[in-house]
C-alpha cells in the first residue's frame, strides 16, 4: 500500500475507509471488515454521529488481535461549534472518549465556518458566528495546543482554499499538515493541489466517487453522475475493474490520500484493491479532460439567508 509521509517521518496509508453517511448499526461491521481485509486508515468526525460505534469496532479489533493501535491511522475533525480556543480541547477529548483512544493520528478543522456552541447543522442564521467573532487563527491556536499536549500527532484543515491557507500561514506557529477537500475528476482543483504541494501540505480527497448517497437536503437536481461518465466507464472496462476503482486509483496517482465510504463488504475490499489498478499517462490525461469544477458538497448550508457566510466567501471564487 502506497503511503503519504509527514515531515516527521510518520506514514499514512493512502487509501482509508470513510465513515461519513455510514449509519449506526452499519459502521461497526464496516470498520471491522475493513481492518480484516487490510485497511489501516479510518477517517472519522463527530458530526457523522457514529464515532462511538467506530470506537467499539476499534476496541473489538484490538481485543481480537486483528491490529494494534500503533498500526492504525485514525483521523477525526473539530466541529464548527467548538471553534473558540477554549472549546478545542473539550472537542477532541469528546472524540477520543467516543473512539476509546488516547490520541488521534490526525485532527482537522472541519470547516472554516464557526457556529454557536452545541449547534450541529444550523436551522437559522442565529446559529452562526462570523470569522470576525471567532477568527480561524484563534481556532488554529487551539489545535496547536492539543497537538503540543499529545492529543493529536498531526493537525490540519478541511475545506480550505488557497487564500484561506495563505492567511492562516501568516499567524500559524505550527503549519497545517493536511488539507482534506472534495476531489474527484469533476472537481480536480489543480491550483489548490499545486499550492498545497508547494507549501508541504498533504491532501486527502473526500467524496471521491461523487457522493451520490449523501442526504437529500444536500443534493441538487440533475447532478452529473461521475461513475457513469463515459471516460471513467471506458477506462474501467479496459482494466476489467469497476468505475469506482478507477476513481480511487486516479486519486492515488495524484499522491492524494483518498477515503471512499462503504458498508458493503465486497465494495470495501474492491476499494482497497484499487491500489492495484495502474493508470497510464494517456488515461490520466483523458481524465484530466473531464474536469467540470463541479462541487457535489458545495457548502450551501453555510450560506443560508442571514448567515455571515456566502458561497463566494466560502470558496473564494
Amino acid at each position: 500500500m502506497k503511503e503519504l509521509t509527514f515531515k516527521n517521518g510518520d506514514k499514512m496509508p493512502i487509501i482509508g475507509l470513510g465513515t461519513w453517511k455510514s449509519d449506526p448499526g452499519d459502521v461497526y461491521n464496516a470498520v471491522l471488515e475493513a481492518i480484516k481485509v487490510g485497511y489501516r486508515h479510518i477517517d472519522c468526525a463527530p458530526i457523522y454521529g457514529n464515532e462511538k460505534e467506530v470506537g467499539d469496532a476499534l476496541q473489538k479489533a484490538f481485543s481480537d488481535g486483528l491490529v494494534k493501535r500503533e498500526e492504525l491511522w485514525i483521523t477525526s475533525k473539530l466541529w464548527n461549534s467548538n471553534h473558540r480556543k477554549e472549546q478545542v480541547k473539550p472537542g477532541i477529548q469528546k472524540t477520543l472518549s467516543d473512539l476509546q483512544l488516547d490520541y488521534l493520528d490526525l485532527y482537522l478543522m472541519h470547516w472554516p465556518v464557526a457556529l454557536t456552541e452545541g449547534t450541529g447543522f444550523p436551522d437559522g442564521p442565529d446559529k452562526f458566528l462570523s470569522l470576525d467573532e471567532v477568527p480561524i487563527s484563534e481556532t488554529w491556536s487551539g489545535l496547536e495546543d492539543v497537538a503540543h499536549q499529545g492529543l493529536a500527532k498531526h493537525i490540519g484543515i478541511s475545506n480550505f482554499t488557497v487564500k484561506k491557507i495563505g492567511e492562516l500561514l501568516k499567524t500559524a506557529s505550527h503549519q497545517p499538515e493536511m488539507n482534506q477537500v472534495e476531489l474527484h475528476p469533476f472537481l480536480q482543483q489543480r491550483n489548490l493541489l499545486d499550492y498545497c504541494k508547494s507549501e508541504g501540505i498533504l491532501m486527502t480527497a473526500y467524496s471521491p466517487l461523487g457522493s451520490a448517497d449523501r442526504p437529500a437536503r444536500a443534493r441538487k437536481e440533475n447532478e452529473p453522475k461521475l461513475m457513469e461518465h463515459e471516460t471513467i466507464v471506458g477506462i474501467a472496462k479496459k482494466h476489467d475493474c469497476t468505475p469506482a476503482q478507477v476513481l480511487i486509483s486516479w486519486a492515488v496517482h495524484r499522491d492524494t490520500a483518498v477515503i471512499p465510504k462503504s458498508v458493503n463488504p465486497g465494495r470495501i475490499k474492491q476499494n482497497l484493491d484499487s491500489a492495484q489498478v495502474t493508470l497510464d499517462s494517456e488515461e490520466m490525461q483523458q481524465i484530466a479532460g473531464i474536469d467540470k469544477g463541479y462541487r457535489f458538497v458545495d457548502g450551501g448550508l453555510w450560506a443560508m439567508e442571514g448567515s455571515p457566510y456566502s458561497m463566494a466567501s466560502l470558496w473564494d471564487e
